[in-house]
């Protein structure tokens, strides 16, 4: 059950603290650059020996083999699943995938803006709980190959028996990736940051993780010699706002679907009267008694809380601030909302609307900025797995129209070689007077 609060009967303390999110308990930063350390110095080595520690495992080999993964067979049902989630994933990445632009900004100058893929990107999939999170290799993969990136490697925890769930293999290898290493923790991100005996070092990492996965990404991302990341990860998070037409039963399952994630998710629904929490409240302690994680999702909804809010403004107020990873406007109007919105990784409409489809099927990237990182950051897109490059061309034209402003500026600057780039095209070096 969620404790019910009237949010104009806080104080601006007390709405600060509902709307914080959990601490988490930081990964000794120590701990992770010594992994870090022995992954560089001792490859292979280390990385079996921290199979050994941390996942109980003795690996003899650290690459599943390609045979392995072809001859993977899983049920027709959870096959046309992948498959489906494949195809609208894939299509809309596609579709906003950025197209090389030209601008001619002067007569004899034009500029264009066109894109190259990341040549080598290391994706990581966490293995909490042994779940194969099938969707985090999708919304990574995907997007890699609709890119063209050439080099793409997956790095995700084994079984007790070294395994790879095999839904994971199939889905791999639907994704056009055969390079698959039975590595986690802080030890796969120091791999594919630098490359060992038998890890491919890769020039961008992706994937979220455990505290372990998220320090090791920080570290390399600050060592030249390391790798690039795509963005800062935590908890899994939804803000619902619902108004006097929602269903309570709808709204209490998209609230315990979030909280499930893990002990540190954080769910917070935004509603117009105390009956209505109160039908909520009743909805989540009548289903919650037929889930399977109902331990984890009774410890998320210690920090989480149903706010009865006085207007729409007010709502709105909230949501900015709050900057969700994921908000679902379970209104009659709900599209009427979206304009006051800036901040949010993702958006869903309607009554109808689950974040569960966010996840898995509808298209969009479940990827998203979390911890309130939505003020500044976008979701995962083709586009992370891209890099722009500005082309310009300048013609005699070009330089007659601008080069005196260019010579100017640079001799403000005090750099007058650089002005003298330009005043020799120019010609006469009067003409720069």
């Amino acid at each position: 059950m969620l404790p019910i609060l009237s949010w104009s009967n806080l104080s601006v303390n007390e709405q600060k603290q509902r709307l914080k999110r959990v601490t988490l308990k930081n990964a000794s930063k120590e701990t992770v650059a010594k992994i870090i350390a022995n992954v560089k110095e001792q490859g292979d080595k280390a990385l079996m020996q921290y199979s050994r520690e941390f996942d109980s495992v003795d690996l003899s080999e650290l690459t599943i083999s390609k045979k392995s993964i072809a001859r993977t067979a899983i049920s027709e049902t959870a096959l046309s699943a992948i498959k489906s989630a494949i195809e609208t994933i894939t299509m809309f990445h596609k579709a906003t995938t950025p197209q090389t632009i030209r601008v001619d900004t002067v007569v004899g100058i034009s500029i264009e803006r066109l894109y190259r893929p990341v040549d080598k990107v290391g994706l990581y999939i966490p293995g909490g709980n042994n779940t194969p999170l099938i969707s985090s290799l999708l919304m990574q993969a995907i997007p890699a190959l609709v890119a063209g990136c050439p080099t793409r490697v997956l790095c995700t925890p084994p079984n007790a028996r070294g395994e790879i769930d095999p839904h994971l293999l199939v889905a791999a290898r639907l994704c056009n990736i055969d390079t698959i290493y039975p590595i986690g923790g802080a030890q796969a991100i120091a791999a594919m940051a630098y490359g060992t005996e038998s890890v491919i070092k890769v020039d961008k990492i992706f994937g979220p993780g455990n505290s372990y996965v998220t320090e090791a990404k920080i570290q390399v991302s600050i060592d030249p010699e390391g790798a690039a990341i795509d963005m800062p990860a935590g908890p899994s998070e939804v803000l619902v706002i619902a108004d006097k037409y929602a269903n309570p039963n709808f709204v209490a399952a998209d609230l315990l679907a979030q909280a499930e994630h893990g002990v540190d998710s954080q769910v917070i629904l935004l509603c117009e009267t105390m009956a209505f929490a109160e039908l909520v409240n009743n909805a989540i302690a009548e289903q919650i008694q037929e889930l399977k994680k109902a331990a984890i999702i009774n410890q998320s909804l210690q920090h989480s809380s149903i706010l009865v809010c006085s207007s729409r403004a007010e709502m709105v107020t909230i949501v900015n601030s709050y900057a969700p990873e994921h908000l679902i406007i379970n209104c009659v109007d709900a599209a009427d909302w979206v304009d006051d919105i800036v901040n949010a990784g993702t958006i869903f409409l309607g009554a109808y609307a689950a974040e569960t489809m966010g996840d898995y099927v509808t298209g969009s990237n479940h990827v998203l900025p979390t911890n309130g990182y939505a003020r500044t950051h976008n979701g995962l897109s083709t586009i992370d797995f891209l890099k722009a490059i500005s082309v310009q061309s300048i013609s005699q034209d070009g330089i007659k129209t601008l080069g005196k402003a260019a010579y100017t500026l640079a001799m403000m600057e005090g750099l007058d070689a650089h002005a003298n780039a330009v005043m020799l095209r120019l010609g006469e070096s009067n003409e720069c007077n």
